[in-house]
């Protein structure tokens, strides 16, 4: 097992945005415990009486964040590791739990597709040509976009864009320079407007203006975080976000838990509005942080995280922080 690797900072803390995010647009499908919401994959245009701010705001808007950085976390790892081997053992882990996760609780996980997709499309493009790569993810994204498939099939187009973004050593300078993403916060910010603006008012191209929007809107979020990370704001949100998704896992998993507690005492989940979303939504994310915080003071990553890599490395990896015993 090679040793521990320096942490890139802002992506633990663009994880932890993301799933905040994702922990929002998650409450009412995983309370409701039915098919797949549109939050998981389908592009349906949301009902007159759903939540209009949050599908503009929060819907797919951080799903795809969580994606990207899957691929680059994989990518990471490879150049770490040196061996495919590692990788698919990664991937055949995460699936097991993806799909314990989808059977046992909700439908609606996303660990599966991930890995699913990790498996035919990451892994085997990962003896491309950089460049190939590339061409590969434009084709993926640019097709799923083009169909209107849905959010599920722009699983492998996103995964391949965090691989290859890594590839290109855009992630290794992700903090190097403020002008490249301000520039990109103003691009996609101003494209993702008029998308906006048509998913909510255009059910006829809603199957296309819905991801496309959401895709911008993703990228206008990342970029702007990175710019206030270069601010005196970056400490606290250091301290508030990377705690979270250094645990993202551990987090995700325990999110479905507790708001299937939440909504068995308190029934009734297809009245909760805006409000009562957020309301959840800020106390799980209060206690996770809590939580995180705590455990991350004494052991090096969260629980899942620590089996997780476990399984990776087939061996098993110190969890306890040294000056902590």
């Amino acid at each position: 097992m090679p040793s521990t690797t320096r942490r890139i900072v802002a992506l633990d803390v663009i994880r932890g945005f993301a799933l905040c995010g994702i922990t929002i647009a998650n409450i009412k499908p995983i309370a409701h415990r039915g098919t797949v919401h549109e939050s998981a994959g389908t592009v349906l245009p949301p009902a007159p009486d759903a939540l209009p701010w949050l599908h503009l705001f929060v819907d797919q808007r951080f799903y795809p964040i969580f994606a990207v950085l899957f691929g680059v976390g994989f990518q990471l790892l490879l150049r770490s590791a040196g061996s495919r081997r590692v990788l698919l053992r990664r991937l055949v882990a995460l699936l097991a739990v993806g799909l314990a996760h989808m059977l046992l609780l909700w439908p609606g996980d996303i660990l599966t597709a991930y890995a699913l997709f990790g498996l035919l499309v990451l892994l085997p493009a990962s003896w491309l040509p950089r460049n190939w790569a590339a061409g590969l993810c434009v084709l993926l994204i640019g097709l799923s976009l083009g169909l209107g498939t849905g959010f599920y099939l722009l699983t492998p187009g996103l995964l391949m864009l965090g691989a290859t973004l890594t590839r290109f050593g855009v992630v290794d300078r992700i903090e190097r320079s403020a002008r490249v993403p301000a520039t990109a916060f103003v691009l996609s910010a101003a494209a993702a407007v008029p998308f906006g603006y048509l998913q909510a008012t255009s059910e006829a191209t809603v199957r296309w203006t819905y991801p496309i929007a959401g895709l911008l809107i993703a990228a206008a979020y990342v970029c702007g975080l990175l710019l206030l990370l270069r601010t005196p704001l970056r400490r606290g949100l250091t301290a508030v976000l990377a705690p979270l998704g250094r645990m993202a896992l551990t987090n995700y998993l325990g999110t479905t838990a507790l708001v299937l507690t939440i909504s068995a005492l308190a029934p009734g989940s297809d009245g909760w509005g805006t409000g009562a979303v957020l309301t959840i939504a800020a106390a799980i994310l209060a206690l996770q942080w809590a939580w995180s915080t705590l455990w991350l003071r004494w052991f090096r990553q969260g629980p899942l995280e620590w089996g997780w890599r476990w399984v990776t490395w087939w061996r098993r990896p110190p969890l306890r922080i040294a000056s902590a015993r």
